[in-house]
């Protein structure tokens, strides 16, 4: 399992010159508005949206997980503790088919649990799900 922590930011390119600097490690994916960033130790996935004007710096946090059972332990844990919770399976955001599930603490912030599929030529698939951009 590896945390995940996105992050919205005003441009792009200064924030992805930025964070290979601290983090030592070179742009895992990068696509238009988009950028993330994989450090193994600690595990790390940092995820960037280019969102000029936004409110609130933190878009969401989640862990990215290796497994479908993990995906679902999530989901299983969420709905023995009584918490909403939306399952997505092989849905697209982010550049990438996955599985999730998502919830939203009480005051709003998105958490997810993730497993990557594929890579995906498109943001999200043709139709909006539960994600991340814009959403915090």
């Amino acid at each position: 399992m590896r945390l995940q922590l996105a992050l919205n930011v005003e441009d792009i390119d200064q924030a992805v010159d930025y964070y290979s600097g601290i983090l030592g490690v070179e742009v895992h994916k990068r696509e238009p508005g988009y950028a993330n960033f994989v450090v193994e130790d600690p595990g790390l996935k940092l995820v960037l949206f280019e969102a000029p004007g936004a409110t609130d710096r933190l878009n969401h946090v989640g862990f990215e997980v290796f497994t479908d059972t993990d995906v679902q332990a999530a989901a299983d844990r969420l709905e023995a503790a009584q918490i909403e919770h939306v399952a997505d399976s092989a849905g697209v955001c982010c550049y990438a088919s996955q599985n999730k599930v998502i919830s939203h603490d009480p005051q709003g912030l998105m958490w997810e649990w993730y497993r990557v599929l594929e890579d995906s030529p498109t943001f999200f698939a043709e139709t909006k799900t539960a994600c991340c951009a814009g959403e915090s």
